[in-house]
């Protein structure tokens, strides 16, 4: 199809995997550790270097029209997250890490197995594919740590405020165990999974696109402003906080403490921007000028209770879960399926990012013998994971494909990609062909 499209053959070709999130939904923006693995599914993307600084792409795709650009006049529409513009971010990222004056044009291939808006990460490998090779194209070299912090700044040129887990498990994923990722500084650690078990992924087949809603951002905004108001009934300097995981270092203390301290300052009915100024001593101009996104403007209440509730708590069942891992229990099976199931209900009731769909799936699951089960990725649509015991897998998935999926016709028809067992897959690459 490459040659059939430009004329010519590839010279490389470089994949980046999706991922799933087994547990620390909304954190990594906050801050926080969280622990995903990467999937099988990936973004492939077939390359050839041209004289001219022109940016072909096409998709394997047909849903996805093809689009030419100059490379010297990158333009980035946040109002329609369409599939070229996450290339874009990639391509961009690197051109102005580097200060590229003269980048090289390419002719782009791109393939895709990670089912669209489904919470596995695939506008995100997108941009890092694109990272990928931009930097092979233009002859230039960086670490998988610098290529994931430059990515996870580059996708917010489409407006999405993601905290960087998804560019780096996408690059620094291995083969065979899922990583504890850790932020400011980036670091991954080798997390080992308990046999006897593994992980599934369901697909409500409700799609929800990070970058055409507003509910993500707002949480992160939520998160934001929870940390202000924390921040000042402490006496720490709040203007300088923006991540719940600041007040938690500063303070000096235990996520249990933080829990503690969110009791105590913040109420759990909603505030109203009057409140948080009166709150934080500032005007309404101020609010709005300094602390409020532009996206923002309109918004008139904020829930600070729940959101910062969420994020403590979840913080510390990551942790536990790595615990529970690396020490190995006899029943350390039933020990991480009763995180899961925690982390699941607390994205339903204090962060309010499912929907009636993946509450559904993950009753299911549990019914037919997951151990544990929760959403996985945003929210509002897309996965959810599970850890099923490995001899009943296949009753599993059977009983899952009757009670969910064969049930409506939409579903039916997608059924074969929605529902699959997978296993933690390798990082990004670039290969050429021999």
């Amino acid at each position: 199809m490459f040659i059939s499209k430009f004329g010519s053959a590839p010279k490389f070709y470089a994949r980046a995997p999706g991922r799933v999130n087994l547990i620390g939904e909304h954190i990594d923006y906050c801050g926080y550790a969280v622990l995903p693995m990467a999937i099988e599914q990936d973004i492939l993307i077939a390359v050839e270097p041209v004289q001219t600084q022109v940016v072909q792409l096409a998709n394997t795709n047909s849903l996805y029209l093809d689009f030419s650009t100059s490379v010297n006049n990158i333009q980035i529409n946040k109002t329609k997250p369409q599939w070229h513009n996450y290339f874009l971010c990639g391509l961009q990222g690197i051109q102005e890490h580097f200060g590229l004056n003269n980048p090289t044009g390419m002719n782009c291939l791109l393939d895709g197995t990670i089912p669209p808006s489904s919470g596995l990460s695939s506008s995100s490998a997108l941009v890092c594919c694109a990272g990928l090779v931009t930097l092979r194209a233009n002859g230039k070299t960086l670490s998988k740590v610098e290529l994931a912090e430059i990515c996870t700044k580059s996708e917010r040129y489409i407006g999405t405020e993601g905290g960087g887990m998804d560019q780096s498990i996408s690059f620094l994923a291995e083969e065979g165990t899922a990583k504890l990722i850790e932020f400011s500084p980036l670091r991954a650690t080798d997390v080992r999974l308990p046999s006897g078990a593994t992980f599934v992924i369901a697909n409500s087949c409700v799609e929800m696109n990070k970058a055409a809603t507003s509910h993500y951002n707002i949480r992160v905004m939520e998160c934001r402003l929870a940390t202000k108001l924390l921040s000042k009934s402490k006496g720490l300097e709040w203007r300088k906080m923006l991540r719940l995981h600041d007040v938690q270092t500063k303070l000096g203390v235990s996520l249990e403490e933080m829990l503690t301290i969110v009791e105590e300052v913040l109420h759990p009915e909603p505030y109203s921007t009057e409140e948080i100024c009166k709150c934080l001593g500032i005007s309404l101009e101020e609010l709005r000028s300094q602390i409020l996104s532009q996206n923002m403007q309109d918004v008139s209440t904020f829930k600070l209770y729940q959101r910062a509730k969420h994020v403590y708590s979840e913080a510390a069942r990551v942790l536990e879960f790595q615990k529970i891992c690396s020490e190995a229990p006899a029943n350390a099976l039933q020990l991480l399926g009763e995180l899961m199931k925690q982390s699941h209900i607390s994205c339903r009731e204090m962060y309010e990012c499912s929907c009636p769909e993946l509450d559904r799936l993950v009753d299911i699951c549990l019914q037919f013998g997951a151990i544990g089960s929760r959403l996985t990725g945003a929210g509002w649509g897309g996965c959810t994971v599970s850890m099923v015991p490995t001899d009943k897998l296949n009753t599993f998935l059977k009983n899952v494909k009757k009670a969910y999926y064969q049930t409506d016709g939409q579903r039916l028809a997608v059924e074969n990609n929605s529902l699959f067992a997978t296993k933690p897959g390798r990082g990004a690459l670039v290969f050429v062909e021999a």
